[in-house]
Order: C-alpha cells, then structure tokens, then sequence
C-alpha cells in the first residue's frame, strides 16, 4: 500500500504575509465538511468557475484520442483507485477540495508536481490527484508526464509501450500522443521513450503552443516534472505551470535539500508541500474513525 502524505497548505491571504496554517491528519472533519459542501453545490448544478472552464468545443476535440485500456499493478501504489475508503485516498480527496477551492480565487489550471530530489514519490503523488480530480466528470483532468528522464506513468496505468510527449516534440507523430482512460475518466499524455537530450527537446519551441493548445482542452493538467534538484528541467515546466506542490519524504528529505528546492522555486506559485511517508498513516483504523460511520463514545458505550 502507498505510503500517506500530510499537506501543508497554504491561502491567498498566507501568501501576502499572514501566518501560514498546517493541515494535520486529524482535520478529517474538516474534510468532510468541505467535501459535502462541494457535493451539495454539484448536485444544485451549479456551473464551474470561468477560471477552470474548458472551451466549449473541449468534448468534441477530445474524442479524437485513442482510447486504452487500465491494467493497475498491485504496486502502483494508487490508493484513488479501488481504495476509496483508505486514508490515503481521503488525503487526495481533501487535496482535490483545496485546489479547487483555490482555482475559485485565483487562475489554477497547470498543477505542477515536483520534489526536491529522486524516490520522494511524486509521480505517485500526481497520479493519485489526477485521478481525483478526473471523478469529477464535468471538469476534464489531463496528467501529463514532463519527467522525460524517468517515466513511469505508462508502467503505473498498465499501458504498454506507447508514444509520448518525446515523440511528439521530436516530430515522430502527427497527434498528440494523449490517450484516453474511459474507465477512470482521466486523459494521459506519458512521457514516451526516453530522450538523450530532454533538456534540448523541451527548448525546442514546440513545448510551449503544445501547453496552450493543452490548456484550451482541459480544466485541470496535472504535470508530473522531474525533481528540482539538480535537475534544470523543472525550471521550465514550472514558467509553464499555474502553480506547484512541491513532494517531501519524511526521513528522506533533509532540511538543507527542502531549502535549496523551495529556493528554486518561484515563491508566487508555491501552493504548498505534501509530506510523504507519515508514519500516523500507519494505523488502519484511522480513517474509520473520522468517517461518517464512526461510532460516538455515547453510542460505542450504548453497545457494551
């Protein structure tokens, strides 16, 4: 099972000065609250914010992709499919709620997923919040894979050897190379055969008229870049991103690291870091005792 992240988010209003905020793992009712909210305002109908509407022509230009069948392996480690219920996929459901809480006050489509450096598990990361997000069938949800040097979105969804977004800067394709996931309603665009030059290949002039078209299609883009160090590759997906959540490891991450990575990092669309590995995480009951089944004191000592 995938190790569980606790997120530090952080408002518009922290971001101007006022003192930052942590979402613990105990803020489940939070989460809860917000979740029904947002379920509440769903079935109202009510429409999404202009800032992540997609063009009106969205649909038909995404029915020309290929669609491809999902064969998850059982060490994918996504917790948002077939494990609904589990703490981990409660944490990406929380996260959901809180970027589209902020893409309600500020332009936030591109979500860039980084880390400070290798096996902090973000390409994990943005697999579990595509996903999420792509639940939500009226808002199309792209995940994007910009780490051209180490892909593993093609091996997590089961896709086999596919073209990707190498190829298609290279010219090798005429399409886009993005596929269709009808079974989690989620696009994917993988990174394809790794480069011997991705740096070069994203500076080519083709990356960033690729990004527009991308984001006239989508409401959500959901890009998994390499880690901020050593690495100059993230520099330019992040020009590119609307904003970025930057993926620490507990036990893994030193502080002198996390420095150097929030320092690279343009703090203006820093939304925030999820902290991977909690060893809170560990328990199975924890969920349980936060959802909406749990037993009270009153009632648990009405039973005995």
């Amino acid at each position: 099972m995938s190790h569980i992240f606790d997120a530090l988010q952080r408002s518009e209003a922290e971001r101007l000065g006022e003192e930052s905020s942590l979402a613990e793992p105990s803020t489940f009712s939070v989460a809860t609250e917000l979740l029904q909210a947002a379920e509440r305002k769903r079935r109202a109908g009510s429409a999404p914010s202009s800032a992540n509407a997609a063009t009106p022509d969205a649909s038909n230009s995404l029915e020309q992709f290929r669609s491809l069948p999902v064969s998850i392996l059982p060490n994918s480690r996504l917790v948002s499919i077939g494990e609904e219920g589990s703490l981990g996929a409660e944490k990406f459901r929380f996260l959901a709620v809180r970027l589209r809480q902020l893409g309600q006050t500020r332009p936030l489509k591109k979500v860039l997923i980084t880390s400070t450096i290798p096996q902090e598990g973000k390409s994990t990361v943005a697999a579990n919040l595509a996903c999420t997000l792509a639940r939500r069938k009226q808002h199309k949800t792209l995940l994007l894979e910009g780490d051209l040097r180490r892909p593993t979105v093609a091996q997590k969804f089961g896709l086999g050897k596919v073209p990707g977004l190498s190829e298609c800067l290279r010219g090798e394709t005429e399409g886009m190379n993005v596929y269709r996931l009808d079974a989690l309603g989620l696009w994917v665009l993988p990174a394809g055969n790794a480069p011997e030059n991705p740096l070069e290949l994203m500076q080519s002039g083709k990356l960033s008229p690729l990004m527009e078209q991308l984001t006239s299609w989508f409401d959500w883009i959901i890009i998994d870049s390499p880690p901020v160090l050593p690495l100059a590759d993230t520099s330019i997906w992040a020009r590119l991103a609307d904003g970025v959540l930057l993926v620490t490891r507990k036990s893994v991450t030193e502080k002198r690291q996390l420095q150097r990575g929030l320092e690279a990092l343009e703090p203006a669309k820093l939304l925030g870091a999820l902290v991977n590995g909690s060893a809170d995480a560990a328990h199975s009951d924890y969920y349980q005792r936060y959802g909406p089944a749990a037993s009270s004191p009153e009632s648990a000592r009405s039973k005995k």
